[in-house]
């Protein structure tokens, strides 16, 4: 008798889903639609690109599709490397070294071609063939590959099997689940961009529709400057990272890393400095970019130059409990603008400007109600305040301020270190591995709460603060390239506590594999100044 996979219940079922179904949830685990149906399954769910899972499954898919037509439409023997590089807004940036990539980037005629061939190839709807081998035997393959970041990643992984896909021929490894085939990958548009690719994909909002590009400059330059480090470190993936561990060199690298930024807050404090007519610096980014210590770090540069600067959070200006703003589901909206007392905000930072004297207020937390506890200010010429919110780039904030008082900047953990070639680590699980570690040890909160409120807590992001990062006069990259090392000891822990049965287990699971990359390292050499004691502690900031 045949075996009966999920590719054929699947196609038995596509008609109830709206989108194109990409894995199944067997009994709370995930599977690809390759595998065979159990008579024993109590519970079937499919999944497409609208669920989390389904879109990882999707970007791997059609990330694969692409390199097969790069390869095909490429001299292989001229190419140097193909790498993901880091995403902008739902697209990822494409870089091709080598010779046939030219000395100015991929041409317009080269771009046309690549994406003609991978539509062809999602025309074509190739099954994705998988096979597990020893993980000698991968090694081997990818250095005859020339994946050499795959090769060196491998030496590092304690699995005696690794699992190879092959698309017609063209053999990768993903970290993660494949779809079954290149037919679903339909939606997809290829964009040139500064030497690279642009390879701008759906969001799960809208499964079906391809978002035109929209050119975030000030981002990438951040990113690509955060790249070059790495590339003049020789750690642009995990596996040189690994390699840097495992020749007992950790140490300079953090060094060499704290260095760095606190080089970078020094600039920005001297451009602030340089501009005398800058009152009030505005901070804000996504949840876990470091923001509090950076605060304190910048202040303490600041006055270096004789300024005198005075934090502000933007929270002690809640509106109190009972006026919050609530969500769909009954919750408080606290991430929303009119969760904050906008007019009362701007009354007090204008008359500040005038030279006033007011009384600040802080916001308790415990009973929901705005105080004031006799914290009065008043600006003196060498007086400077900086303010740290996730409105802070938004001028409806501040709209009764001068924009020429205002020092806008964006921080974020903007992770540039790769897996390997092909599969980047994203920026977001960067902030969530932050988050979770910092969650349980200052507010005694499970790892599979941090995982449950994330998608929330991304949709505050997408809607409150990436739409206006571009305003920023600066950005902060707080990323460390070492961190991932150190927070594995604290995150695996919490992370092995979340129970099958629980809704956060599949997440879990996925986070304990993607850190089985990393060889481990304590963080006892961390300067107490670090972003990065903001969340494992011993930091010597209140933070």
């Amino acid at each position: 008798m045949e075996e009966r996979t999920y590719f054929d219940l699947a196609a038995e079922r596509q008609a109830e889903y709206e989108n194109d179904i990409l894995l199944v949830l067997e009994d709370g685990h995930l599977k690809e639609l390759r595998k065979e149906v159990l008579p024993s399954a109590e519970r079937i769910e499919f999944l497409t690109a609208a669920h989390p899972a389904g879109m990882k499954t999707y970007v791997r898919g059609i990330v694969m599709v692409m390199m097969k037509a790069i390869y095909q439409v490429l001299d292989r023997e001229k190419i140097d490397r193909v790498s993901v590089e880091h995403s902008l807004g739902p697209g990822y940036y494409i870089e091709i070294t080598g010779e046939a990539a030219g000395e100015n980037g991929i041409s317009e005629e080269i771009r046309e071609k690549i994406e003609k061939r991978m539509r062809k190839l999602v025309e074509q709807d190739i099954v994705f063939e998988k096979r597990s081998v020893n993980t000698s035997e991968a090694v081997k393959r990818f250095h005859e590959h020339r994946m050499f970041d795959k090769e060196k990643l491998f030496r590092y992984r304690r699995v005696s099997k690794t699992n190879i896909y092959s698309l017609d021929g063209f053999e990768d490894y993903f970290f993660g689940y494949m779809p079954y085939s290149t037919g679903v990958l339909k939606y997809f548009a290829l964009y040139s961009y500064d030497k690279g690719l642009i390879l701008q994909l759906p969001v799960r909002e809208e499964p079906k529709k391809v978002p035109e590009f929209e050119p975030r400059h000030k981002l990438f330059a951040a990113l690509q400057e955060a790249r070059r480090w790495n590339q003049t470190m020789e750690i642009a993936t995990v596996g040189a990272l690994n390699d840097v561990i495992a020749e007992g060199n950790m140490s300079d690298l953090m060094l060499v890393q704290e260095a760095l930024q606190e080089k970078k807050i020094g600039e920005i404090a001297e451009q602030i400095a340089k501009e005398k007519n800058k009152k009030f610096v505005m901070i804000a980014g996504p949840s876990s970019s470091g923001k509090t210590t950076f605060s304190h770090r910048l202040s303490i540069q600041l006055r270096t130059f004789g300024l005198k600067p005075h934090p502000i959070g933007v929270d002690d200006y809640f509106v109190d409990r009972e006026m919050t703003p609530k969500n769909k589901d009954g919750s408080y909206n606290f991430e929303c603008l009119e969760a904050i007392d906008v007019e009362q905000f701007n009354k007090d930072m204008s008359a500040l400007l005038a030279g006033e004297e007011v009384e600040l207020p802080s916001f308790n937390f415990k009973t929901g109600k705005r105080e004031y506890k006799g914290n009065y200010k008043k600006l003196g010429p060498d007086d400077i305040l900086v303010i740290e919110g996730i409105h802070g780039l938004n001028d409806k904030l501040s709209y009764s301020l001068p924009t020429e008082s205002k020092f806008k900047i964006y921080i974020s953990a903007l992770t540039t270190l790769n897996i390997d070639e092909h599969n980047q680590i994203s920026t977001s699980d960067g902030r969530l591995i932050r988050r979770m570690v910092r969650d349980a040890r200052t507010r005694g909160s499970s790892a599979a709460r941090t995982i449950n409120m994330w998608s929330s807590v991304r949709a505050g992001e997408e809607q409150y603060i990436f739409p206006f990062q571009e305003q920023a006069d600066v950005m902060f990259n707080s990323a460390l390239i070492y961190e991932l090392a150190v927070l594995k000891q604290y995150a695996e822990p919490i992370l092995f506590g979340i129970r099958e049965d629980e809704p956060a287990y599949m997440e879990a699971k996925r986070i304990l594999k993607f850190l089985d990359y990393f060889v481990g390292v304590s963080s006892e050499d961390i300067p107490k100044n670090s972003i990065l004691r903001e969340f494992v502690g011993n930091s010597y900031f209140h933070v």
